[in-house]
């Protein structure tokens, strides 16, 4: 018998197998057999079991479905009691250990609640004091209560801005960090030791009904048990508006707001109603909880076609002779921001690091004028993102640091300035895909913040006759022409995974330097150059040029940053689409980019 074949019997014979999972399981095993074991059936049954879904140092994210290669109800309980077990192991010798905490959100994905209770049910069973939101709540937010109820842990079900199949599990630490590589081996380890049909314990059993019937239940039921009401949020966005650099600088601006069906609808609106924003309009398709994604497929405010509904009605309002001054979009769990601006009569999406490097000039600019500046101040970003933060940076005496890409490392960057100066010395911190925090209440990045600080330059430029594309274009003449462009190849299931290896494993070879045209000054792999290790491989050009090939560690992808400069715009649109064109050649990636 086929080996994942087998594994998926195995599954069957559960006795409290979920009854949905069953079905999906039996319905798979039918096809297979009439199908004689070949075809799409048996594809379909070895991408489900072929391995277990991968836990890495962003917790878990993958297709939901049965499966061990899948999210569904047995890999969130699996996770959670790994989690548990490495909690106690950690803090159930230190004094109060019997108070441990955890607090879990959830977004607004299919199946979102039911993890989240799952994994609130484990906890519980396990003897952790557990805090679960009452209703879908932001990333952001999650990291938040975990520093105000100081908890030891915290989960935030969601897969972010992916397709509508996934889903995901995100585990944090008791900054509101996500856990950084050690702890996370050391919950992956914890739970790779978990069997799943017999190693695990759960009060979810307990109760039945319908969901929200469960979680009442367990919540009179269950001692540890305590549902975090919306007062937690709106404590929350009050620490956002502590942010603010210019109150009523928004009282003129014309907003456009989409949430892209996610959790940011109600924090991002309350933020405009306490920011005195002069119009906000919210596009009504993309407003409430859909975990269908009707309108963009892809949420994620990178992607010009997630943004278009919203785009659509500024251009109507645009005809009817009032035109939005910016559309504003933040993705389902609400830590990503986009924005697209009016400029010369079109609206001009902004990339995220156009939004990162408006930013840091923003603050640094009303910083000094405040009298505020941190006498040593920090900015953070990452080494993919762009080349123009750190030169904007340096002229202004600021200390830039790059970190590996994944927001916990600009997180954990925060926590160590904190902890050898004792003061706030965090400027901003950015990663290039449209993540922002400007702040030290949470510890990941926060589109709520973000937004706010958005609304607050848009408005301060429009008092000023500018718009944030003029503000750019004035970076430009000052810093010199940075041209950025990420490609990005979809490579999914298992064969897709051997071919990313295979391509990574070509652009580390010492004879892949002779395929390019202008004089390479390094070629760095971060396997070795790193602490902690990463699969990145990165090419430096005398030139300014730069090429950075990464595997996401989030989807089935192959990512290609590619960064050039130029004294000119034409010059270095010209030396991008030269490197471009040397860099998929000599690793020769097959398929069409995303």
């Amino acid at each position: 018998m086929n080996e994942n074949v087998a594994k998926l019997k195995s599954w069957l014979a559960m006795r409290n197998l979920d009854h949905a999972l069953r079905e999906e399981l039996e319905v798979l095993l039918s096809e297979f057999e009439v199908a004689g074991g070949t075809g799409k059936a048996a594809e379909e049954i070895d991408d489900r079991f072929y391995r277990e879904l991968a836990f890495g140092t962003a917790g878990m994210r993958g297709v939901m479905g049965a499966g061990t290669n899948r999210m569904n109800v047995l890999t969130v309980r699996r996770a959670s009691q790994g989690f548990a077990d490495a909690l106690w192991e950690r803090d159930g010798g230190r004094a109060g250990a019997s108070a441990v905490k955890i607090a879990i959100a959830y977004d607004n994905r299919r199946n979102s609640d039911l993890f989240a209770f799952e994994a609130a049910c484990v906890f519980v069973a396990n003897g952790i004091e557990t805090h679960l939101f009452g209703r879908l709540s932001s990333t952001p937010l999650l990291s938040y209560a975990v520093r105000r109820l100081g908890c030891a842990a915290g989960v935030v079900v969601t897969a972010s801005h992916n397709p509508k199949q996934y889903n995901g599990y995100k585990i944090y630490d008791s900054s509101g960090c996500q856990c950084l590589t050690e702890d996370a081996e050391r919950v992956a380890g914890k739970i790779a030791a978990t069997d799943i049909k017999t190693g695990i314990k759960t009060a979810a059993d307990r109760y039945a009904g319908t969901l929200s019937e469960r979680v009442k239940a367990a919540a009179r039921a269950e001692d540890l048990l305590h549902v975090i009401d919306e007062s937690m949020e709106e404590t929350y966005v009050g620490a956002v508006m502590e942010l603010s650099l210019n109150p009523g600088a928004a009282a003129d601006l014309s907003v456009v707001y989409s949430p892209l069906n996610g959790t940011g609808n109600i924090p991002v609106r309350s933020m405009f109603a306490k920011a005195g924003v002069g119009s906000a309009e919210t596009v009504e398709e993309q407003a409430w909880p859909d975990p269908e994604f009707s309108t963009c497929p892809e949420p994620n405010p990178e992607k010009e076609e997630a943004l278009r509904p919203g785009l659509e009605l500024c251009r109507a309002k645009q005809a009817a002779g009032e035109p939005p001054d910016i559309l504003i979009a933040t993705d389902p769990d609400c830590d990503r921001v986009g924005a697209a601006v009016l400029s010369n009569g079109a609206y001009v999406q902004l990339t995220g690091n156009q939004i990162g490097v408006l930013l840091l000039d923003y603050i640094i600019t009303e910083r000094r004028k405040r009298g505020d500046m941190p006498e040593l101040p920090v900015m953070v970003t990452t080494i993919v993102s762009t080349p123009l933060a750190s030169a904007i940076a340096a002229e202004n005496g600021v200390e830039a640091r790059k970190v590996l890409t994944g927001f916990k490392y600009i997180g954990e960057t925060i926590n160590n300035l904190e902890a050898a100066d004792g003061e706030n010395r965090f400027l901003l911190g950015f990663e290039e895909s449209c993540g922002y925090l400007s702040g030290v209440h949470v510890r990941d990045k926060d589109a709520v913040n973000a937004a706010l600080l958005i609304c607050e330059m848009a408005g301060l430029y429009k008092r000023r006759g500018k718009t944030l594309a003029d503000r750019l274009g004035e970076l430009d003449e000052r810093y010199g022409y940075f041209m950025e462009e990420l490609v990005e190849f979809a490579k999914p299931g298992q064969k897709g995974m051997a071919e990313i290896r295979s391509i990574m494993d070509r652009a580390r070879q010492v004879e892949i330097r002779s395929a390019f045209s202008s004089e390479l000054s390094s070629h760095n792999d971060y396997e070795r150059m790193w602490t902690p290790k990463a699969d990145v491989v990165e090419f430096v050009f005398a030139a300014g040029s730069r090429a950075i090939l990464r595997p996401s560690g989030t989807e089935p992808k192959l990512k290609i940053y590619l960064s050039s400069r130029g004294n000119t715009r034409e010059a270095a649109e010209e030396a991008l689409r030269r490197l471009k064109e040397e860099v998929l050649a000599a690793v020769g990636v097959q398929g069409s980019a995303d």
